[in-house]
């Protein structure tokens, strides 16, 4: 099946996509991790590393219930924590999601969807000016597990509007990679509030 068949598949039946909405049940400071995490909801996965780069090591992760997941932040603040950021994610991923800080840049890797999938990695830096996580990167794919369809991997540079489009074309049972396409897209301050759904960079969104 080609990529455009599917796309168009997608298009008509719909996908379920994660609005990126703060829940109110989370505060905004607290002593320690477990404080942030409201009653029902558990840590998928968690992070230590300095993200404002005051030599303290602040808390990144992932929460979530039974039916939603958010991605958390909060910088240290005296012996405390004070809450950055705070968006929400599918919240039916294929796995627990990875987080890691080189150099101070928090990078979330998520897989989600079936046997239709998507793979992203997003990438936040804190922003003194606003005191929230910005968005800097990210780079989604569109592929299927079982070898069904085309493939397409999207990269965009948020801070410079650079976008690096690739298709991978299914021959023969495995995925050959074709010719990449850049191009411009405006440049637009996101954070992890606001973060554009990778379904819609995709284009698969209903």
């Amino acid at each position: 099946m080609s990529l455009r068949l599917v796309l168009l598949v997608l298009g008509v039946s719909g996908i379920c996509v994660a609005a990126h909405a703060a829940s109110p049940a989370f505060p905004t400071r607290a002593d320690a991790l477990p404080v942030f995490v409201p009653k029902g909801m558990q840590v998928e996965t968690q992070l230590e590393a300095d993200l404002n780069g005051d030599g303290s090591e602040d808390v990144a992760a992932i929460i979530r219930g039974e039916d939603e997941r958010y991605l958390l932040v909060a910088v240290r603040e005296g012996k405390g924590l004070r809450r950055v950021g705070l968006g929400e994610l599918d919240a039916y991923p294929l796995g627990d999601a990875s987080l890691k800080a080189p150099k101070g840049v928090l990078v979330i890797e998520d897989l989600t969807g079936g046997t239709s999938a998507v793979s992203s990695r997003y990438r936040y830096r804190y922003e003194a000016a606003t005191d929230r996580m910005r968005l800097i990167g990210d780079d989604v794919t569109y592929y299927s597990r079982t070898n069904q369809h085309d493939a397409i991997e999207i990269s965009t540079n948020r801070l410079t509007g650079t976008r690096i489009t690739k298709i991978r074309k299914l021959v023969k049972g495995d995925y050959v990679d074709q010719k990449p396409k850049q191009s411009k897209v405006a440049i637009k301050k996101f954070y992890i509030e606001n973060a554009p759904v990778a379904e819609m960079t995709l284009g698969i969104g209903g």
